[in-house]
């Protein structure tokens, strides 16, 4: 895989070049977006700017409109023209739609009632590098109104949704981005989703405003105290033979992994 998988992926409107590079300082990548992010209208200058931006391949995807749309191929023939050679295709339903694009990194989004059952077969692609959910767009397949309760919280079908996106990326080896949090002043409430991200598997989180990338990064980053227990279970480990105990608690092969994780992500 040649894309640089962070923990910070920002969208940023197409139509607005002049925050391409500002978005790709402030994140750990940058997804330049013809999709949602724009009216009809705009997307013809929209890919003349994609085409005339340099920003660097490795860390830059490009969201085009859904296979099937009248503007998938114009976006297709624009991204052609860039170095990038990271796609995310909205609404991935059929395997075949990611196999078509062979010659890319294809991070599929399943995003529709179709999309998350077929989850696993997308993930299954080998361009495929990444897979990530979206919870309006479910709801919105599903003839829903609301992804969410009063409180925040998801409903039971996008967690189903969400874990089963998580499960087929995992099952496969490829990587799990969770979807955007839209409550943006909400910090405390980005902070415990993307923390539940991270202790679940997750490997990216998508963002819609620079002030969350900080918050982001913060729950994928472990603590001093994460980092040193999982060097010293690890180490204790060297001298044990199967489970044993430590701290009066039993560790096995299992949390030995969670440990090499955890120093994973903290870069050691």
């Amino acid at each position: 895989m040649s894309f640089d998988m962070g923990p910070a992926l920002l969208f940023c409107p197409a139509d607005r070049p002049e925050r391409y590079g500002k978005a790709a300082e402030r994140a750990d990548a940058v997804i330049i977006d013809l999709e949602d992010a724009l009216a009809p209208g705009d997307r013809a200058a929209a890919r003349t700017a994609l085409v005339q931006s340099r920003l660097d391949p490795a860390r830059t995807i490009v969201r085009v409109n859904a296979v099937g749309t009248a503007d998938f191929p114009l976006d297709l023939a624009a991204f052609d023209e860039t170095l990038y050679r990271t796609v995310m295709v909205p609404k991935a339903e059929q395997v075949e739609q990611v196999q078509a694009l062979g010659p890319y990194e294809v991070v599929a989004l399943c995003e529709t009632a179709a999309g998350v059952l077929a989850a696993a077969d997308i993930a299954a692609a080998p361009n495929v590098v990444a897979l990530m959910w979206g919870a309006e767009d479910l709801i919105a397949s599903l003839g829903g109104s609301s992804s969410r309760f009063a409180d925040g919280t998801y409903r039971t079908v996008a967690r189903h949704a969400r874990s089963q996106v998580l499960l087929a990326a995992g099952a496969h080896g490829k990587a799990a981005i969770d979807s955007v949090f839209l409550a943006i002043p909400d910090e405390s409430g980005l902070l415990a989703e993307a923390e539940d991200a991270v202790a679940s598997g997750f490997t990216a989180t998508a963002c819609i405003h620079p002030s969350q990338v900080a918050v982001i990064r913060q729950a994928y980053q472990p603590s001093d105290a994460e980092v040193a227990y999982a060097w010293e279970i690890l180490e204790a480990s060297t001298s044990e033979h199967g489970v044993f105990q430590y701290q009066g608690r039993m560790i096995d092969g299992p949390l030995l992994r969670h440990a090499e994780a955890v120093l994973r992500r903290a870069g050691r």
